[in-house]
């Protein structure tokens, strides 16, 4: 089958509003790009495979390819995706230069040609990441397999904001704690809370993509009966629990959010009233131009900032209810 492919390029703060801008201009598939350096020294302390090969794409920046089925108006999907991120810099988000162009490619060149370069990934102390066409052996007794294939959905762990998410949800995991995973893409951080202990996990998203990829990944990793995914904009299922027979019982110890500053701004009120007096909330995806506004947010609403983690240009913040 012959897609159309259209290319945008953009930087790296403002690949999941673009990212997110495609799908909603009914793209079936993203592809994300950024720069490789690979004469960069890297931390292989856990035992990372680095495979991708360098690129031409300057630090900073980022390409994404959005795939659309032949037949698609895309004099208007290009008028509708250049206007949106055109959007991003009212919202003090630099879409960079935001070109775009548009090609033919046969499906084989993009669905599955990326998988070459997604290798089994130790994330951290405990949780090794593998994709589900790749052999791999636990190399310790303790170490736990998040078995993923995200397919078309945001979350392979290979993203700073990601694998920050699971190595503070590390630190912050009780056995038995149930946790409300918003964004939660493909799963992968649900899937790695219950790996880590958790007893039962709400995962929620609002693209149905996500969350039809998250109930596959679930059922991989055999916690259909600890995980529960259910569309919905942020915690707005909180205030219909009843009408959708929520698992997890409110207030939660955890909730743990990987997505843009922006929308965690929107929220951060919710998730206060969403967690237990001493609950933790890790928020990931903050670009660290927007750091000091997350963090005066988070204090202003009643939390404290127990610890601050960086991975390359993004923050994780681990904050405590009061």
């Amino acid at each position: 089958m012959i897609w159309k492919e259209l290319t945008i390029h953009t930087t790296e703060e403002a690949v999941e509003m673009v990212s997110n801008f495609l799908h909603e201009a009914g793209a079936g598939g993203v592809t994300i790009e950024e720069h490789v350096d690979n004469s960069k020294p890297r931390d292989t302390s856990l035992g990372q495979w680095f495979e991708i090969p360098p690129n031409d794409i300057p630090e900073g920046e980022a390409k994404l390819s959005g795939y659309f089925a032949q037949g698609s108006d895309m004099d208007e999907v290009i008028k509708q995706v250049k206007e949106r991120t055109e959007e991003l810099r009212a919202f003090k988000i630099d879409p960079g230069k935001a070109e775009i162009t548009v090609r033919d490619v046969h499906e084989d060149d993009w669905a599955n040609n990326w998988k070459q370069y997604f290798k089994p990934l130790r994330v951290s102390d405990k949780l090794t990441i593998k994709p589900t066409w790749e052999e791999y052996k636990p190399q310790s007794s303790d170490e736990k397999i998040i078995e993923l294939d995200p397919g078309m959905a945001f979350g392979t762990g290979t993203h700073p904001t990601t694998s920050l998410c699971l190595r503070t949800l590390e630190g912050v995991i009780q056995e038995g704690d149930e946790v409300i995973d918003v964004g939660t893409g493909s799963g992968i951080l649900a899937i790695g809370a219950c790996q880590l202990g958790a007893s039962r996990v709400l995962a929620l998203d609002l693209d149905p993509i996500a969350v039809t990829s998250a109930m596959e990944n679930t059922k991989l990793n055999q916690l259909e009966e600890r995980i529960q995914v259910v569309e919905s904009d942020l915690l707005s299922v909180l205030k219909q629990g009843e009408q959708f027979k929520l698992d997890v019982k409110l207030p939660v110890r955890v909730v743990v959010a990987n997505i843009l500053a922006e929308i965690i701004l929107l929220f951060i009120e919710d998730v206060y009233e969403a967690l237990q007096p001493g609950g933790y909330y890790i928020a990931s995806g903050i670009y660290k131009n927007k750091e000091q506004i997350v963090q005066e947010a988070l204090v202003t609403a009643g939390f404290d900032i127990e610890k601050t983690a960086r991975e390359e240009d993004w923050v994780a913040f681990v904050a405590r209810k009061r």
